[in-house]
């Protein structure tokens, strides 16, 4: 019998590689795609005109519309806003509005102020700090990937080969069709599509392995240790079937109740440290 705490205990504070922080080469190719657009917009640095040289610029240049959202840092095209006269959604793609109501947009939201009054000196450069701003949104994702990787390198130093004796990101109907197995018990009948990060056929049995990583607590790691004690508890019968979860993070200091139902329950919980000492080895192969 494995100690929770113990386990717990062994948990790492991050995972994360020198790439993790910023993904600098899509936040560069971001910007490229409308460096160009910038570079016109930038004929607004400090004029004193800028409302009727935004008219005159955008009448000659209307592709410069485009441009705009990631000005506030926003992704999208479509964006709602709401004054006295109601609510309005300005479409940055092909204009929906005069171009005076994108002047008052531009007025109101602060962007004639950041141009006209030289708070920056090239929009290229500034898009470029939002571009990366917005790219930590992402981090979360990378983790996720970074996890998957690291438990991707331990299937191969345990030997297996990747579409032959383990496969990556199989959908439940997949493994039922591949191997014949029957997973309604966790497909709600079919009526749900589960997918695992990784499977491992063995000769007798098939794991269906889900992985994470969470550096910070949070709401989504109680919803993740509940819905994978459900799959524990539907796959305990299963013949030739059988449930893998490898998880790691200090984030779960914070959600460790439910960490611990889980491990209660579920034969093949590991974290990092299981994996170093072999237990792919030991106990999947």
């Amino acid at each position: 019998m494995r100690d929770f705490e113990t386990w717990l205990a062994g948990f790492r504070p991050a995972i994360a590689g020198y790439k993790y922080y910023t993904d600098f080469p899509k936040v560069f190719g971001n910007v490229e795609c409308i460096k160009v657009e910038l570079n016109i917009l930038n004929s607004l640095i400090g004029s004193p005109s800028i409302e009727q040289d935004f008219v005159n610029l955008y009448n000659r240049y209307p592709e410069i519309l485009k441009c705009i959202p990631i000005l506030i840092a926003k992704r999208e095209y479509d964006i709602l806003t709401t004054d006295f006269d109601g609510d309005h959604v300005f479409n940055f793609r092909k204009a929906n509005y005069p171009i005076e109501d994108y002047v008052v947009f531009m007025r109101e939201t602060g962007l004639f102020e950041l141009i006209q009054n030289k708070h920056i000196s090239s929009l290229v450069d500034y898009v470029t700090g939002v571009e990366t701003g917005l790219d930590s949104n992402a981090r979360k994702n990378r983790g996720g990937h970074a996890m998957e990787d690291l438990v991707e390198n331990y299937l191969g130093k345990a030997g297996l080969k990747r579409g032959v004796d383990y496969f990556k990101e199989m959908y439940i109907s997949e493994i039922e069709q591949k191997w014949g197995l029957d997973l309604s018990s966790i497909s709600n009948e079919g009526s749900t599509e589960k997918r695992f990060d990784f499977v491992i056929k063995r000769s007798q049995m098939i794991y269906g392995i889900e992985t994470n990583f969470y550096t910070s607590g949070g709401s989504k790691l109680n919803e993740t240790a509940r819905s994978y004690k459900t799959i524990a508890l539907e796959t305990k019968g299963l013949k030739g079937f059988k449930f893998v979860w490898i998880t790691d993070g200090q984030g779960w200091i914070s959600a460790r109740n439910n960490l611990k139902e889980t491990f209660d329950v579920l034969e093949h919980l590991y974290n990092i440290a299981d994996l170093d000492s072999g237990i792919i080895s030991t106990h999947l192969i």
